[in-house]
């Protein structure tokens, strides 16, 4: 272990003093060194701790050249000694996505032989790449046996050990390593080299909860939350639920249950009305005449409904028929029909003229434009009387 390394020897030590060894400019901000650092550089898939050195603010560390280098927004005296302050809340949650991901991983490998190939620690998740598929019942499993390792409430254990005893030991690693290997044991459920911070005790972790899971290279990419953020997902959810059982006058465990009725309404609720906009276009179409161009403004019609709207007056004449729809701001949806005529040099010159964007294949075209109505109808008016 690196003696400047405080962060190693203490993952609770949130102050400390220390001499600043060096201060240079680096753009608008200053890269400090000190001769011992609690301020964990970033690495490992787990971001670098902020706080305070003095009166500046430490913005992010990184490790150079084998010392930290913290970054901060002004510079400090070089041979000063200062206080440092590790933003405890930010530390807290990384130690506990950290060890959280370290029994989860460690979990799926024992289980499944899987191995974590890729992790961070992001604003919201953690992120796991496993190398193999995962079944949900499989994910299930891991994430029950990881929280039971937290409710066993087993020491987690950061080592150096000797070179004969990491030659005897088994531990999982990304890769391939030399020279000093720190690894980290928490009984029953892993043992992997990692130079992260972590917490004491698996029960400190509180929850281990697998957000999402997504095919990715082979593997399964897992979106995960521990620790305070897995409560707070919970928290969230159970508002949620609660909030949508309100909606639907149902209790919160017979969500699913009026969901499903719901959607089976729904379904038939589209039948008929699609049912009913068929019967209101079949009327429309009566009215027009056989030599009658047709353009009409029409309230709340999608793309489909567009379409066969159009089509509909289009079985009563041989001349074009145009159907519009209002969206958002200015847009207007539109469906042209044209049967034997060049519905797709009407449908550029209409686009052309109006900003807009669309096609087809013969007889129909379909797409969106933007303009007032008045215009658009002014403008078809004079074309049809070319």
């Amino acid at each position: 272990m690196k003696d400047d390394r405080l962060y190693y020897a203490d993952p609770f030590l949130a102050r400390f003093t220390a001499r600043v060894t060096g201060c240079e400019p680096a753009g608008e901000t200053w890269a400090v060194t000190l001769d011992a650092t609690a301020f964990y550089p970033e690495g490992g898939g787990q971001p670098a701790d902020t706080g305070t050195l003095g009166e500046a603010r430490v913005l992010d560390a990184h490790e150079r050249e084998g010392r930290v280098v913290h970054t901060t927004d002004r510079p400090l005296p070089v041979g000063e000694t200062v206080e440092g302050v590790i933003d405890w809340s930010r530390r807290l949650d990384h130690m506990e996505q950290h060890t959280g991901e370290h029994i989860l991983s460690g979990t799926l490998h024992r289980l499944f032989g899987t191995d974590n190939v890729g992790f961070h620690i992001g604003a919201d998740t953690v992120r796991m790449d496993m190398d193999k598929p995962l079944t949900p019942d499989q994910l299930a499993e891991a994430e029950r046996l990881a929280n039971e390792t937290i409710r066993r409430d087993v020491p987690v254990d950061c080592a150096w050990p000797d070179a004969a005893t990491l030659a005897a030991t088994e531990y999982r690693s990304k890769k391939a390593l030399e020279g000093p290997v720190r690894l980290v044991t928490v009984p029953g459920a892993d043992c992997c080299a990692c130079c992260g911070t972590h917490l004491a005790r698996s029960g400190q972790v509180g929850l281990i909860k697998i957000l999402s899971a997504q095919p990715y290279k082979g593997g399964v990419r897992l979106a995960v939350a521990c620790g305070g953020r897995a409560f707070a997902w919970v928290q969230d959810q159970a508002e949620q639920a609660h909030a949508i059982g309100a909606l639907l006058s149902a209790p919160a465990e017979g969500l699913y249950q009026a969901v499903e009725r719901q959607a089976v309404q729904a379904a038939r609720l589209r039948v008929q009305l699609a049912e009913a906009r068929n019967a209101w276009f079949s009327l429309l179409a009566a009215q027009i005449g056989p030599d009658e161009a047709v353009c009409q403004c029409l309230p709340d019609l999608a793309g489909d409904d567009l379409r066969r709207c159009a089509l509909a007056m289009a079985e009563r004449t041989d001349r074009p028929c145009a159907v519009f729809s209002p969206g958002e701001g200015d847009t207007l949806h539109y469906a042209l029909v044209w049967k034997g005529g060049d519905v797709n040099g009407l449908c550029r010159e209409l686009n052309a003229e109006f900003d807009g964007r669309g096609g087809g294949r013969p007889p129909l075209a379909q797409g969106s434009l933007h303009g007032e109505y008045a215009r658009v109808e002014a403008w078809f008016a004079e074309f049809f009387n070319k």
